[in-house]
């Protein structure tokens, strides 16, 4: 199989096109011929040599397929060889063929091509586990997404809205406020403009938001306390700011009962992906049927422009999501 390769952490010069064998199913996994792989800024850290991989997981990059079910190992239940499949893997996604746990995969939502299908699992699984799962996001709150332009942040955007929630998020251009808009963000703060803690305080008339979830870390972490309300969750999923925190007043956190928390996807094992996929496909999934909440498709790259893919990435004026076209189905 073909697959994307780098030999030593570095820039996006470093990847480059290699082969290897086509892995073999094990038992409960399933062997993707793999159409379409999202774009991650984990992806990034790891060919940074910023993202270590647990036990047992590829050591090639891609933490996102969708495809055709070409072979089954045993113990496989509810698919069958040639289901169209999406798939949150724990690793190998940049390559024509992939194996991945049965229960991290869903089929692809009614109407979907491989394109759309492999923009779903990392942001949905990651929006759904920390939001609504950790973070207990429900109809009526607020709720303030940093990166609101994201892969994360629209999809965090659409679900939020979806079920009920208010979104409000930050963003750093003008074509992201117009997008995030159109998404159903009912408050768009250029933090290239104007801070967003000040923003906060005015659109709530100083009570604050329910909940927040942060990309930034250490920098954004004094003002993410102030800017919560009572009972306010902080839901952690990277650190571009950051990882230590100086000088932060933690009476707040007593003082206003608040929730500290944050988590990556990679870590978690079989059985928790399990049921976060089990919990999207009964909630999330008829949405997606519905033609509701569907992933926004920034750029589409070929295999072997890879490193290009990942260049824009990393310059972050990217609307929603980076897509590779692996191969034709």
């Amino acid at each position: 199989m073909n697959h994307i390769a780098f030999s030593a952490p570095g820039g996006p010069e470093v990847l480059h096109l290699a082969t290897a064998l086509v892995p073999e199913p094990a038992a409960g996994e399933l062997l993707i011929h793999v159409e379409a792989a999202g774009i991650n800024r984990p992806d990034i850290l790891q060919r940074n040599g910023h993202y270590p991989m647990p036990p047992g997981a590829s050591p090639f990059l891609g933490l996102e397929v969708a495809g055709e079910v070409l072979a089954m190992g045993s113990d496989v239940t509810g698919f069958k060889v040639g289901d169209k499949v999406c798939a949150l893997t724990n690793g190998g996604g940049y390559a024509t063929h992939a194996v991945v746990p049965a229960t991290q995969a869903l089929p692809w939502p009614k109407g979907y091509d491989a394109i759309r299908a492999a923009a779903l699992p990392e942001t949905f699984f990651t929006v759904w586990a920390n939001l609504f799962q950790m973070g207990r996001l429900k109809a009526g709150e607020t709720v303030l997404l940093h990166g609101g332009g994201s892969g994360i942040g629209t999809t965090a955007t659409q679900l939020a809205r979806e079920f009920g929630a208010h979104p409000f998020v930050t963003v750093g251009s003008e074509a992201k406020r117009e997008a995030c808009l159109q998404l159903g963000a009912e408050l768009v703060i250029n933090h290239r403009e104007r801070d967003f803690q000040q923003a906060i305080a005015e659109h709530t008339q100083g009570r604050g938001v329910d909940v927040i979830l942060d990309i930034m870390g250490a920098s954004y972490f004094a003002r993410n306390l102030a800017s919560l309300a009572m009972d306010g969750r902080l839901l952690l999923l990277a650190f571009m700011g950051g990882t230590v925190v100086k000088d932060v007043n933690l009476a707040q956190i007593m003082g206003k009962r608040l929730l500290v928390t944050g988590s990556a996807m990679r870590p978690r094992t079989t059985e928790e992906k399990a049921a976060i996929a089990a919990d999207l496909k009964a909630k999330v999934w008829p949405v997606l049927d519905a033609g509701r909440c569907a992933p926004l498709i920034h750029a589409v790259f070929p295999l072997a422009k890879v490193a290009d893919a990942h260049r824009l990435m990393e310059g972050s004026d990217h609307i929603g999501k980076i897509v590779l076209q692996v191969s034709a189905a």
